[in-house]
């Protein structure tokens, strides 16, 4: 059986992601490590509702955002769309046809891309 464990995500601030994912995409928070990670700069482990962990380990150097990027299933990308809209969140792309399926586009604040999507607009629209 193969099955993937965790995700490590290059940040430039763990402390200021980890707050990012939690307070907008509602992940939360498995273990903290301030002072951990290759660089020693901290690294946050955050679960997604199925136990996926992402860690978010903070690096010295410039982060190369756009190398990679995440796909969440959410429970609403339009009502999420409007919500993140509302608070001022500008959006790679809004919901709609992408080249994955039905779903919108968001960068995380390294620029991370992350593909939002929900199984029931997926169906309808994908």
């Amino acid at each position: 059986m193969t099955k993937l464990d965790h995700l490590t995500i290059a940040v430039s601030d763990w402390v200021a992601s980890r707050d990012w994912y939690v307070n907008h995409l509602g992940f939360t928070v498995e273990f903290e490590v301030p002072g951990g990670g290759a660089a020693g700069l901290g690294v946050a482990a955050l679960q997604d509702e199925n136990g996926l962990t992402v860690f978010l380990e903070q690096f010295a150097g410039p982060i190369l955002s756009g190398q990679g990027s995440c796909t969440i299933e959410v429970g609403d990308v339009e009502a999420l769309f409007a919500r993140l809209m509302a608070q001022g969140f500008a959006f790679i792309a809004p919901p709609g046809k992408q080249f994955w399926g039905y779903g919108a586009v968001l960068a995380d604040p390294d620029g991370h891309l992350l593909h939002l999507y929900d199984t029931a607009s997926m169906q309808a629209k994908g």
